[in-house]
């Protein structure tokens, strides 16, 4: 009997989902205007302020029949549609938009990426057969979409490049949702129409390559194969490392000769607690206790998860459609229901409850792992707002949170670079790993000052110093520890230390190093200096 043969992979599939009009149709989406209706009846045009005035970002099709574009300046487009109006874009809740939608895109693939600033693509490989074949999952795609208002332009094809190529420029045929690139068709061949714009390249390189005579996939692929051709590119954009500003990396990704790395985008689930009160609320009394329900909810979720919040954001929605957003940051994970409240009071004086507060969402943007602990006395002391963290809470609240810093731990061998100061609130490096040391003193001088050492050899340990006018007699001496200087950012002159640990008659124990070593080509005689105090 012959062993069974292993698998065969399946080819790879891309989807490409290029939401063409995406500001345009959340804008829409807002007003509850269908397509051609109300938000198309007049020209208009979403807006984004610059320094030399409104520019458009995208204009409704009747602002498209008036002569307004994408990449206008307002005033340019005004002189030829007097009538267009402008509403201001928002970028940020674009991003967000697309970001929502490429978590829900998961319905037709096991991840989905995000291709700013209108796209996304989801890997379909083997999966085509649930809906029916690929032509089923792109009228699926497609329905869905528009069920949910937005022109999209789907395409499939073996790589991410191709696919995007398709969807912003290829032609699907007549009753199909979108194209098809089929596993082992040529893909320079099919593509070879599509202007080189389908690369997704800067638009300087565009320039560029139009000035040179190359305006389609098929003439890149051309000059690819015509010899010297493709040197010759390189040699031009040898500089380019960005794939978006390289063709020749674009064309190796299109074709699959390259590998594109992709990031899929990994939705989070963060603790949220919520209440949609039956009265709107209008008075501080009444914010409160919702405030402590909700607090007393979020605990249970954290601690269901085994987490901590470090960042929890307060959402209050009016009845007249405002909403309210107030946040906090923890200087460490905390479960502590009184504590969140009490640090809340001091933001909620400014609340503006209008004709009523009808909903309250706390929400965890950021937590983290905090493990069931026994009471003891650090925890008795947060719950009476004296331990370190709840202090730091009390003062970022009310000085703000760039107002508070603390010294970290930074690595560097030097004693005056090993640590520095950030704001309290910031989170820890993910891999923070403690330098390994000689003892260090517990203090510090601000900047090492300079001393003047007997000693009974030019290399040998001190036996007398004079520091601030005072004579110090030398009795234990420990040492030395030689620290050479960071080589990779200091000049090679700059001189090695020595330090050593010294105690005086008195009991006084000083932390001093001598400043280079005799004959060592770097200076004349080596100096000495006084840099912290020892217990």
């Amino acid at each position: 009997m012959q062993p069974p043969s292993a698998p065969s992979t399946p080819p790879r599939r891309i989807l490409s989902i290029w939401c063409a009009r995406l500001a345009l149709d959340r804008w829409r989406t807002a007003l509850q205007c269908e397509p051609g209706e109300g938000a198309d009846s007049e020209p208009v045009a979403l807006i984004t302020e610059t320094a030399h005035g409104p520019r458009i970002d995208a204009a409704n099709a009747a602002g498209v029949a008036g002569g307004a574009r994408g990449g206008m300046m307002l005033a340019d487009a005004r002189t030829l549609c007097p009538q267009l109006r402008a509403v201001p874009g928002d970028p940020a809740g674009d991003r967000e938009l697309l970001e929502n939608l490429a978590a829900w895109s998961r319905r037709w693939g096991p991840w989905s990426a995000l291709d700013p600033p209108d796209s996304l693509l989801v890997d379909v490989t083997a999966v085509a057969h649930l809906f029916g074949g690929e032509e089923k999952l792109l009228a699926d795609a497609r329905d869905c979409f528009v069920r949910r208002g937005l022109a999209v332009r789907l395409a499939i094809a073996p790589t991410a490049g191709a696919a995007w190529a398709l969807s912003h420029y290829g032609r699907a045929r007549a009753g199909e949702a979108g194209c098809i690139l089929a596993p082992g068709e040529d893909i320079a061949m099919r593509l070879s129409d599509l202007p080189v714009a389908a690369l997704r390249l800067d638009d300087d390189v565009l320039t560029v390559l139009r000035r040179l005579g190359l305006k389609t996939l098929g003439q890149m692929t051309g000059v690819e194969d015509g010899g010297n051709g493709r040197d010759a590119i390189q040699r031009r954009f040898r500089n380019r490392r960005s794939p978006a500003a390289n063709p020749l990396i674009r064309m190796d990704q299109l074709t699959g000769r390259v590998p594109e790395p992709l990031l899929p985008v990994v939705p989070q689930d963060m603790p949220l607690a919520q209440r949609r009160l039956a009265e709107p609320i209008r008075h501080r009394e009444a914010l409160d206790h919702v405030l402590d329900d909700l607090a007393a909810d979020m605990v249970r979720v954290l601690e269901g998860r085994g987490e901590g919040a470090r960042r929890l954001e307060l959402g209050l929605w009016r009845v007249d459609g405002e909403v309210t957003v107030r946040r906090l940051e923890f200087a460490a994970a905390t479960r502590d229901a009184a504590h969140m409240c009490r640090l809340f009071a001091e933001k909620l004086d400014d609340i503006d409850a209008g004709f009523g507060i009808e909903t309250m969402r706390l929400r965890a943007s950021w937590s983290e792992p905090l493990d069931a602990a026994q009471a003891d006395m650090e925890e008795a002391a947060q719950d009476h707002g004296t331990s370190l963290a709840a202090c730091i809470d009390r003062l970022a609240t009310r000085l703000g949170p760039r107002a508070v810093s603390r010294p970290v731990l930074h690595a560097s061998h030097l004693p005056e670079r090993a640590q520095r100061w950030k704001p309290a609130l910031e989170a820890e490096p993910v891999h923070q790993q403690e330098l390994r040391f000689h003892a260090r003193p517990l203090k510090l001088l601000d900047r090492a000052e300079p001393i003047a050492v007997l000693y009974a050899t030019p290399d040998g340990y001190p036996r007398r110093f004079q520091w601030r006018g005072n004579v110090h007699e030398v009795v234990r001496v420990e040492g030395p520890e030689r620290i050479a200087p960071e080589w990779w950012r200091e000049k090679s002159t700059v001189r090695l230390r020595d330090y050593y640990r010294i105690e005086d008659n008195s009991g006084r124990r000083y932390w001093i190093y001598r400043h280079g070593l005799i004959g060592d080509g770097r200076g004349g005689l080596p100096d000495w200096y006084l840099q912290g105090l020892c217990a």
